[in-house]
């Protein structure tokens, strides 16, 4: 997604399964990702970073509806402006991943929803993601690695080809099992090549995924 796009990642649905350091909708910095958030987990996030990035505050929230399928809304104050996103995963076999979705979808701006499809694979310690996206009347490349080194700090780069986007380096902060922080650098592919500052903040609840696992514990005294 553009920088617009990928702006939107913050009060999330809950895809993201923050009880590890492994991304989802909210992907990297800059990119989406294939892997989903757990079924019933609803991520919330505030996104921080540069006007020229995106929007410079926004919300997002982001919902796990099955094993397969995510659902995202964003919400930007300036502008005033409410975003859609979407993400089905088509290959779960992991380490291999494979998902379809859309991005960006603003009703309120008249912007379609830009298409995505995104490969992954997915070790226990290192990401390997790529893909493309339909932007307009352009198709855009996208390029990611993390590297995980433990549950707590995860280390990132990602790439978006065209014209608005950009290459960023970042880490997450696992502060919490729930409680995570994203902070980034985002060097533009436009010259003059600028630096431009991002941080996101996010908290997931375990809603009804939570009660499965408490029906999965044995009965006391069974």
């Amino acid at each position: 997604m553009g920088k617009k796009a990928r702006g939107l990642v913050l009060f999330v649905f809950a895809f993201s399964a923050v009880h590890s350091s492994f991304a989802t909708t909210k992907g990297l910095s800059q990119i989406v990702t294939p892997d989903l958030q757990p079924e019933g987990d609803l991520s919330l996030s505030l996104q921080i970073q540069d006007k020229r990035i995106a929007n410079p505050y926004e919300l997002q929230a982001e919902l796990g509806l099955t094993s397969w399928a995510e659902a995202a809304v964003f919400k930007g104050f300036k502008p005033n402006e409410l975003i859609f996103a979407t993400e089905i995963g088509l290959l779960r076999q992991e380490p291999y991943l494979l998902s379809v979705g859309f991005v960006n979808w603003s009703p309120h701006s008249h912007i379609d929803p830009p298409p995505y499809i995104e490969a992954g694979y997915c070790t226990a310690h290192q990401k390997f993601f790529a893909g493309a996206v339909h932007v307009g009347y352009r198709h855009e490349a996208i390029l990611g690695y993390a590297y995980d080194f433990n549950k707590t700090w995860r280390a990132q780069v990602d790439f978006q080809s065209g014209s608005g986007n950009s290459s960023t380096i970042g880490v997450t902060w696992n502060i919490t099992p729930d409680f995570q922080m994203n902070p980034a650098l985002y060097v533009t592919n436009d010259k003059p090549h600028d630096i431009l500052g991002y941080v996101v903040f996010s908290y997931t609840f375990h809603l009804w995924a939570k009660d499965k696992d408490k029906k999965d514990l044995p009965v006391p005294g069974s």
